[in-house]
């Protein structure tokens, strides 16, 4: 936890040193977020390694809901989740490929519209509140699940099963056509987060939970705006 604070603390003091006057988000509320969500032990993956590729769905509208529901397409992840990110992330740069994040971590409010929405778990969890208490919720909502696709050394995406958040079994894992190059591209992604502890979801191959998620608590603060 602290060294997670230390680095978002750390982004926080080289962007004022670096753009002095340069306002971090578009309001005080964001930059309120911002910071609660480092002191919470949230860091950004992509300023620890640039060359992890982002394409936050929520952030616009090619998704479910077919609208935005993120205020910007940044990425957070408890520190502990991050560094495992990471070192999978070194092992396909080794093979010339990459990692190319749809999404993070999630505000629980965001949760309970996916509910609304799609109130099916095989595929969104079951979000719950008792007496205003989170009792139920999805991974994401604790930091500890990203949702992640394989591109190649340029950062061009390759073929993989389904598209992302395709609510089919086509999106199942061992449902490619065997020997297809899909199912090729998801076994090497697969296999690379695994091998970093990482747990796969059965009904999205794209889907992956870190082995510690229980020690984190769901949480619904709010993302911070991008950084202008």
């Amino acid at each position: 936890m602290k060294r997670g604070v230390d680095l978002c603390v750390a982004f926080l003091v080289a962007v004022s040193t670096l753009c002095p006057g340069v306002v971090l988000a578009a309001d005080a509320t964001a930059s309120a977020a911002e910071r609660r969500l480092c002191s919470a032990g949230f860091v950004e993956p992509v300023r620890e390694d640039p060359t992890l590729r982002l394409d936050l769905r929520y952030a616009m509208a090619e998704n479910f809901v077919h609208r935005k529901v993120y205020p910007s397409g940044r990425c957070f992840l408890r520190s502990g989740v991050t560094n495992r990110l990471l070192r999978v992330q070194t092992k396909l740069r080794a093979l010339g490929y990459g990692l190319k994040l749809y999404d993070c971590y999630r505000p629980f409010s965001v949760q309970e519209e996916f509910w609304s929405i799609v109130p099916d778990e095989r595929y969104v969890s079951r979000p719950e509140r008792k007496n205003g208490v989170i009792v139920q919720s999805s991974r994401h909502n604790r930091g500890a699940a990203v949702d992640v696709t394989l591109v190649d050394a340029e950062g061009r995406d390759v073929p993989m099963p389904t598209g992302f958040d395709d609510f089919t079994s086509a999106a199942h894992r061992g449902n490619a056509a065997p020997g297809s190059t899909a199912a090729r591209n998801s076994g090497i992604l697969e296999r690379a987060m695994t091998s970093e502890g990482f747990l796969p979801l059965a009904t999205e191959w794209w889907h992956f939970d870190d082995p510690a998620w229980e020690k984190y608590p769901p949480l619904d603060l709010p993302l911070p705006a991008a950084v202008e």
